[in-house]
């Protein structure tokens, strides 16, 4: 009777376990591609502004490429323990700026977003939460251009 209220109880949490253990529900990258009519100089510095002010590290190379390490979410030391542990999102910025002519960039903005549940879970491809995405960014930065 013991033996099989164990084998009972084993196959009830078994169940439970891989119940929760669902497949991820795919979403589309977040990636904007468009043709801005400004220069390239002036696309790259109002790139570099919107996503400073938003709280990225941006970092430039020769061929107008940006890219950013995570968003900092909060002022102050603990910022790498939020990322680190406890957070629950956490995205990054890939930006081309790719001159057409003088007065046109071709601008190619995307944005990877990473959440989680807490600390025990890892990190994991998701949906890209409005302030973070990649048409927010481009809104913000035809705002800076004036384009709006």
């Amino acid at each position: 009777m013991i033996l099989t209220l164990l084998r009972s109880l084993t196959l009830v949490l078994l169940a439970s376990f891989l119940g929760c253990a669902g497949q991820q529900i795919p979403h589309e990258p977040d990636i904007v591609d468009v043709t801005v009519p400004a220069s390239a100089d002036k696309v790259t510095e109002a790139v570099i502004q919107v996503l400073t002010e938003a709280g990225y590290e941006v970092d430039e190379d020769a061929e107008q490429h940006l890219t950013t390490g995570y968003r900092e979410e909060m002022r102050g030391p603990w910022n790498w323990l939020l990322h680190w542990r406890f957070g629950t999102g956490r995205s990054l910025v890939d930006a081309l700026v790719m001159p057409v002519s003088e007065q046109n960039t071709r601008l190619k903005l995307h944005v990877s977003y990473e959440g989680k549940d807490g600390i025990g879970s890892t990190w994991e491809e998701s949906p890209t939460p409005l302030p973070q995405s990649a048409e927010n960014q481009l809104r913000l930065i035809k705002h800076k251009l004036k384009l709006l």
